[in-house]
């Protein structure tokens, strides 16, 4: 696992043994990064169930203001505050030792939106469920949302957890990964997108 853009281009991440913990592979960042745009400079983001930190530090890498990390496994934390550390980008890059709720009711108190939010957690554990709405609360306007799960995402769905605003940008299947990157925008010219 390495960091594939960017001013850290290159760099080896650990991976730790945990339960769930699946790092999203280089070939998914890539495709991701080229949807997103290679130049993230100024935006803050949040990597929800950080694991390995490949997406959050990917963005810390191609110029992020600011990326949070929530990782609640000690020794994927442990990982994660070295690779910090390695890279010096303490001032960049903040680890929350907790659950993407802890973090996002963290940034939501302050008032801190998110520009970019990644969220591929463990799958068939109803995760989505409880973390997709406290993420609408603290999305800035025009935010994108990188989001893995274990099937294709309907638009329904999408609208029940964000807001009728979004929609699903784009989609595509790695193996057994399904990942789609989500905007808070109106479909274009008024249309409607399909369930």
């Amino acid at each position: 696992m390495r960091i594939i853009g960017g001013q850290w281009r290159r760099t080896p991440l650990a991976v730790v043994d945990a339960p769930g913990l699946r790092p999203t592979p280089d070939r998914v960042r890539e495709t991701l990064f080229n949807w997103l745009g290679q130049d993230l400079t100024g935006l803050t983001c949040a990597d929800l169930f950080a694991g390995s930190g490949a997406l959050g530090l990917e963005a810390a890498s191609r110029g992020a203001a600011r990326v949070h990390l929530a990782e609640t496994h000690p020794a994927a934390r442990q990982a994660l505050q070295a690779a910090i550390a390695r890279l010096q980008a303490s001032a960049v890059v903040h680890l929350h030792a907790g659950d993407a709720a802890g973090l996002l009711a963290r940034l939501r108190e302050r008032g801190e939106r998110i520009d970019i939010a990644f969220v591929d957690p463990p799958f068939r554990q109803g995760v989505l469920e409880a973390v997709m709405p406290l993420l609408a609360t603290v999305l800035a306007p025009g935010a994108r949302i990188h989001l893995e799960s274990e099937a294709p995402l309907e638009a329904a769905l999408v609208h029940r957890w964000l807001g009728p605003g979004a929609r699903v940008l784009r989609q595509a299947r790695a193996g057994q990964v399904h990942y789609h990157l989500l905007a808070l925008e109106p479909a274009p010219d008024g249309q409607q997108e399909k369930p």
